[in-house]
């Protein structure tokens, strides 16, 4: 059986058994087409590679100038489909068994101060109302405005808010129903203010009749909707807008800003772990760098010891 096969193979048991999204399923495609491209080059393929295969897979990563974090993605996926194919019998043995990650450093996540959402949100709602903007303008600045609001109130991965119904923009409750990874439901909760822009903006979108299909960000697109690079790229144009470094605004930047600033303001982790979706609390200790300081400053501030002290 071929490479492409196996891998074939894998994939179909991803959306199948893990319900993985399009875009974990692209995101593992990639990775295995660069291994398996390797392992052709090498004259191998995955039922007959050894550690030492894995190996030489890494060292041709690295001098190919990767990252760590990104060769160590890669060899997860890698990792994923070598244990896949020993346990279904496709292979002999799990050569990725004795190989192990390349170090890393967990870096910090940029965020945005509260002021600097604040700027955001403002510049984006001015073009709403301004009152030189055409149609088209007006628009565009309340899909902004409602696509900030919506971020920084609920924290959702982009592609999640991406793919909001229309509907979520007329629920009269105080939270959104939202579907995640690997099919996953969970509540986030929804601002007056996220509330208001989705209203605001789906107005002008039906009094501009283009509001017809199911999506809250219908576009051209070939999924129908609004897509991460598009909003990306508007993203990066509205921070320029607003005096912010381009490079330091992201729809994943604000998912960070809205974790980040609960955890100042005194939300307990694991709350922020659900409302963020994460299925282990690892993945949201990365923001425990914002929790010591808010305990520093708990005991500076409270500790009946601590007066009188610099």
């Amino acid at each position: 059986m071929s490479g492409a096969r196996h891998a074939s193979l894998f994939l179909d048991m991803l959306a199948a058994e893990r319900g993985a999204s399009k875009n974990t399923l692209d995101a593992y495609r990639r990775d295995l087409d660069d291994y398996l491209s390797f392992l052709a080059e090498a004259g191998g393929q995955p039922d007959s590679a050894t550690s030492t295969t894995i190996r030489s897979f890494m060292a041709s990563l690295e001098e190919r100038g990767l990252k760590a974090t990104s060769a160590a993605r890669r060899l997860s996926a890698v990792r994923q489909f070598h244990k896949f194919l020993y346990v279904e019998g496709y292979a002999p043995a799990d050569p990725t068994a004795a190989v192990s990650a390349p170090k890393r450093g967990r870096s910090l996540p940029k965020v945005l101060s509260v002021a600097e959402v604040d700027r955001l949100l403002q510049v984006a709602s001015e073009g709403i109302t301004h009152s030189e903007a055409t149609q088209p303008e007006r628009l565009r600045a309340a899909r902004m405005t409602c696509l900030l609001e919506l971020l920084y109130a609920t924290g959702l991965r982009v592609s999640e808010l991406m793919a909001l119904p229309k509907s979520a923009a007329k629920t009269r409750d105080r939270f959104l129903v939202v579907r995640g990874k690997g099919a996953k439901e969970r509540l986030v909760p929804l601002t007056e203010a996220a509330k208001e822009a989705a209203n605001t903006y789906l107005a002008l979108l039906e009094e501009q009749k283009k509001a017809s299909g199911p999506w809250l960000f219908p576009a051209d697109s070939e999924s129908g909707h609004l897509t991460r690079q598009a909003f990306a790229r508007d993203l990066k144009a509205m921070a320029g807008a607003a005096g912010l470094r381009a490079d330091k605004v992201s729809p994943h930047v604000l998912r960070h800003a809205f974790a980040s600033h609960l955890l100042q303001n005194g939300a307990d982790l694991r709350v922020v772990q659900e409302l963020l979706g994460h299925s282990d609390i690892s993945t949201t200790q990365i923001y425990t760098h914002v929790l010591d300081e808010r305990l520093k400053s708990m005991v500076r501030d409270l500790h009946p010891m601590a007066e009188g002290e610099g």
